[in-house]
């Protein structure tokens, strides 16, 4: 199957409406992935048939469980979820932070390439990181383990705000949280394509 069937299937199967436009950018941001990750190494993933599912499948299937405001996505990457959340949600925005000056010059060049005008970029260690606004939502796929992620970025969470770990089986991640900070759910996700088990945990401040 071509990546354009198969993406439009995968969209079709995870309940999404993604306007033809936007695909068609999903998949110029798979090209330019495979262009870069010759050089950078950006992502272990490297057969074109398994980024969809692996990639851009794996962060759409996310979106149903956001919510609109002001997000971070911290070590994005190779920009994974945050740019594909900014791509189908445009009038939310989005800072890409990431200490690899690599992965974060490919993320710039997406962002100029595909237009996207709702998100920034961030080259620096999240701990170290100060911000004048904090976020409604701050979101990682493979940043840390739970613990980790929610410690180092409180600083930049609002008080109403959510964290959002895309993982894996969490269980004992989250036996090692912090006494304040509670989960609030956790949602079990069908990415199509993917046969290892996939879920999101969204975690509060108490």
């Amino acid at each position: 199957m071509n990546q354009t069937k198969e993406l439009m299937l995968g969209i079709t199967q995870l309940g999404l409406d993604v306007a033809p436009e936007i695909q068609h950018k999903l998949l110029n941001y798979l090209e330019l992935l495979q262009k870069w990750n010759r050089v950078y190494n950006l992502t272990a993933i490297r057969q074109p048939e398994q980024m969809i599912s692996g990639h851009l499948l794996d962060s759409l299937a996310v979106l149903p469980h956001l919510w609109p405001g002001r997000w971070l996505d911290v070590g994005c990457g190779a920009g994974l979820p945050g740019i594909i959340l900014a791509l189908m949600r445009p009038e939310w925005t989005f800072v890409l932070l990431d200490s690899n000056s690599k992965k974060t010059s490919f993320v710039q060049q997406v962002k100029i390439e595909l237009g996207l005008r709702n998100i920034s970029i961030t080259c620096t260690r999240v701990e170290a990181w100060q911000v004048s606004e904090t976020f409604d939502g701050i979101i990682s796929r493979a940043f840390a383990e739970t613990a980790k992620f929610v410690t180092l970025t409180r600083h930049l969470l609002d008080q109403k705000g959510r964290w959002v770990a895309m993982k894996g089986i969490p269980q004992q991640e989250l036996e090692r949280l912090p006494n304040d900070v509670s989960v609030e759910q956790v949602i079990p996700l069908q990415v199509p394509g993917l046969t290892a088990a996939r879920c999101l945990i969204i975690l509060k401040p108490t």
